[in-house]
């Protein structure tokens, strides 16, 4: 038996006006999602519970069959492990965004104009993130690059006594004056911040970015904070041997905590301009080579609900159904091997909101040794009419990959 996870970050969403009152999947032409929906197991899944953040990494554990209750210990610590950094039991590592503020002379009056500074490239944000290291690295502080806006600060000897530390993405639009660091123990990371925005506001990648109509990566913004991850090992746990395909240093780091094979292809970005081709092709080679499992994780709807992009969050979707399912579906049954797939969101990003929700989101697992009574289509609400719910998100895959 073989078992495809076709993880589509933030695509659960609430009606639109604007797509004649469907959902973005309900609006998509999603051909082979449907096909396997008629004779699949749909239902509902709660893969946040209440009371944790609505994040990818809280969600995404669960959907893996992790409790975030038993291991979860922030957000930064799994990226961290997938760039390379040996935490220590005493390091905190923080999630570090280069983003785009406006440009009032007082920091806190300053605005979040773009939680991603356009999609700055990973070449632009190496340099910008070395020169930050060069200037503010010391005993205490070290910065690491990532990719694209996504990077990591490692606070030697520090705590997670720092009150709230808001998402960028959370608060896009926004004047930061109320989000901002304002815990006596995050004194420091909040001149961070600042010293930040006077570093990066007139450096020459910025100045170019500018002159090409881009918005400059002008200061870092640091959330997510945590302390060293540990997972149990997913052979161990599932005797299945994983592999994780995703273009964020989360989810790789998720998949190398728990001991899968991390690919890495080229061209994946985490937008709707990610190399969907390369993934599946990345899938079906996993599988050749032996794997048992393997966790496709496309980021592109999630960053278009943040976005409010209604019209690229529908195409993400079809194109996530057309270049990564379907020829990684159609590799499996010409295997005559029994295959089982999985495909749901982590989490919601509706549209309205531009940030994550805790709602139950739709899933399907595709058995191809049975035919079970499935739906027509694959969508919110078809999903929350069948009746079926698994109410804890970490049980969801003993379900997928029960005998």
């Amino acid at each position: 038996m073989k078992y495809l996870v076709m993880l589509c970050d933030g695509m659960a969403d609430y009606p639109v006006d604007e797509l004649g009152g469907k959902t973005p999947l309900e609006a998509a032409a999603v051909p082979n999602m449907d096909k396997l929906a008629e004779t699949a197991s749909v239902g509902l899944v709660k893969t946040v519970a209440d009371g944790l953040k609505p994040g990818s990494d809280v969600a995404n554990l669960s959907v893996l069959g992790y409790n975030p209750d038993d291991c979860y210990t922030g957000r930064s610590p799994l990226e961290a492990g997938s760039i390379g950094i040996d935490m220590k039991d005493t390091d905190v590592s923080l999630r570090c965004n280069l983003v785009t503020l406006t440009d009032e002379q007082v920091y806190e009056d300053k605005t979040i104009l773009d939680y991603c500074a356009d999609d700055i490239s990973t070449a632009e944000a190496e340099e910008l993130v070395k020169y930050l290291a060069e200037n503010l690295n010391s005993d205490e502080f070290c910065f690491y690059s990532g990719v694209s806006y996504r990077h990591c600060l490692i606070w030697n000897n520090g705590t997670l006594d720092i009150g709230t530390m808001t998402p960028p993405h959370d608060i896009t639009g926004k004047p930061i004056k109320e989000y901002v660091p304002a815990h006596p123990n995050a004194e420091k990371l909040y001149e961070l911040m600042k010293k930040s925005y006077e570093l990066l506001k007139d450096h020459r990648v910025n100045i170019e970015r500018i002159n090409k109509g881009l918005r400059p990566a002008n200061s870092i913004w640091l959330w997510g904070e945590g302390v060293r991850a540990n997972l149990v090992d997913f052979k161990e746990k599932y005797g299945l041997k994983g592999s994780m395909i995703s273009a964020v240093d989360l989810l790789k780091g998720i998949g190398k905590f728990s001991g899968m094979n991390v690919v890495n292809v080229d061209g994946a970005t985490g937008y709707i301009d990610t190399n969907f081709e390369g993934k599946a092709a990345a899938a079906v080679s996993e599988f050749e080579n032996g794997q048992d499992f393997v966790y496709i994780h496309v980021e592109a709807p999630d960053e278009c609900g943040h976005r409010h992009e209604i019209e690229n969050k529908v195409k993400s979707i079809e194109l996530i159904d057309k270049y990564v399912l379907e020829p990684v579906v159609k590799y499996l049954k010409s295997t005559g091997e029994a295959f089982r797939v999985l495909i749901t969101p982590d989490h919601a990003t509706p549209l309205s909101l531009k940030t994550h929700t805790n709602d139950p989101v739709p899933f399907m697992i595709y058995d191809s040794s049975k035919d079970n009574n499935g739906v027509k289509s694959f969508n919110e609400k078809t999903a929350s009419e069948t009746g079926l719910f698994v109410e804890k998100g970490h049980t969801i895959m003993d379900l997928f990959t029960a005998d």
